[in-house]
């Protein structure tokens, strides 16, 4: 099986209320679709949504790089060898993971196509059954923040991510209104996305927080800042995960050097793709350091990814890809799958995604065919 043609799709992914985090406001999420087809006539689905605060790719840059590079660089490989198509994008391109996350999801999309075997078992084969859906909460006031919440209760949901950063009172009031609006009972996880930047500011916030019944903090302090987590992690009785701090191999060397993070947040455009991900949670096992899957917000293509490799590891105890309930129109019927309180995968072949073209047609900004 060889690869014949790429298709490079640049989209407005448009959500139902815009998504506010520490460091932006995004009123849409802007993607890359990559449309792989074989000489054999099947097709592989991939994506990127790239985040130039995270892995230094803007959606200009990494379509850029698609059409220029990576996916001239596919012509004529077999999707099948993993291995040796990373191997090709990364001594041709440094990092750039996102970029390569789309071609690596697609490779895996038509493989498991070819072999009639959902993406999960081309990955050690199904492990978890179900995973809880995990409601993300943006920034905003106390009060909304609390009212959101207690609706996204009554629909079902029984676990909050909150988005935090971007001052640290104001923060802990935010958490304070969720939880005892919500009760005990349920579980709160506190996203900072960098907001506090330092240890100093986080110890300062976590003598307001370790009351509250966190599930945990994740990625407190600017990316970079190692030697900050480590801190935090010695000194708060509140479990510590880092998020935008762990993209590659590398990384993760250094924080279970260091023993930096209780937990890793793994997203496969920080890292990407499929098989770095599964490099990743192999390493961070061995660590004994529990994984969730995260993601960048995208459509079912990147999210139906990124729940293949949680469905298939013991490690990975928590999944928060949920950009197919916050847009108004996707791509594909991933949300089909999610029965909230859970998401359950089906057992198609490859990404186990429907693609619906008029949809991506009417989304598409611009596109290219490279063969």
């Amino acid at each position: 099986m060889k690869i014949k043609q790429v298709e490079i799709y640049a989209v407005n992914l448009p959500l139902i209320k815009p998504f506010i985090i520490s460091y932006a406001t995004y009123p849409n999420i802007q993607s890359i679709i990559v449309k792989m087809t074989t000489e054999c006539g099947l097709v592989g689905w991939g994506e990127s949504v790239p985040d130039e605060h995270i892995t230094g790719e803007t959606p200009e840059s990494t379509y850029a790089m698609l059409k220029n590079t990576l996916a001239q660089l596919m012509i004529g490989q077999n999707p099948m060898e993993f291995e040796k198509i990373h191997e090709l994008m990364d001594k041709r391109v440094h990092r750039a993971p996102a970029a390569k996350a789309a071609i690596d999801i697609a490779c895996f999309d038509v493989v498991g196509k070819k072999l009639n075997v959902p993406v999960y078992q081309l990955l050690g084969g199904r492990y978890h059954e179900k995973f809880p859906v995990t409601h993300v909460l943006s920034i905003d006031e106390p009060e909304k923040m609390a009212d959101e919440a207690e609706q996204k209760l009554e629909e079902g949901y029984t676990s909050f991510k909150m988005k935090v950063g971007q001052d640290i009172l104001g923060d802990v009031k935010r958490i304070k209104a969720v939880r005892e609006r919500v009760g005990e009972e349920i579980a709160i996880r506190v996203d900072v996305n960098q907001g506090w930047v330092n240890s100093a500011n986080t110890l300062q916030a976590l003598r307001h927080l370790e009351s509250l019944g966190i599930d945990w903090l994740e990625q407190p302090v600017a990316q970079d800042d190692i030697d900050a987590m480590v801190e935090i992690k010695s000194k708060s009785t509140i479990p510590v995960m880092i998020d935008e701090g762990i993209r590659d191999m590398y990384n993760l060397r250094e924080i279970i050097a260091k023993r930096a993070a209780d937990k890793v947040n793994i997203k496969l455009m920080k890292c990407g793709g499929i098989y770095p991900a599964m490099k990743l949670a192999n390493m961070a096992e061995m660590a004994g350091i529990e994984c969730q899957v995260g993601s960048m917000v995208e459509s079912s293509i990147g999210s139906a990814a990124g729940f293949h490799v949680a469905f298939s590891k013991k490690i990975i105890k928590s999944v928060e890809l949920t950009g197919p309930v916050k847009f108004s129109k996707d791509l594909g019927d991933l949300k089909e799958s999610y029965l909230i309180p859970y998401i359950q995968l089906n057992e198609r072949p490859g990404l186990g995604v429907s693609v619906d073209e008029t949809v991506l047609a009417e989304l598409t900004q611009y596109s290219d065919l490279v063969e």
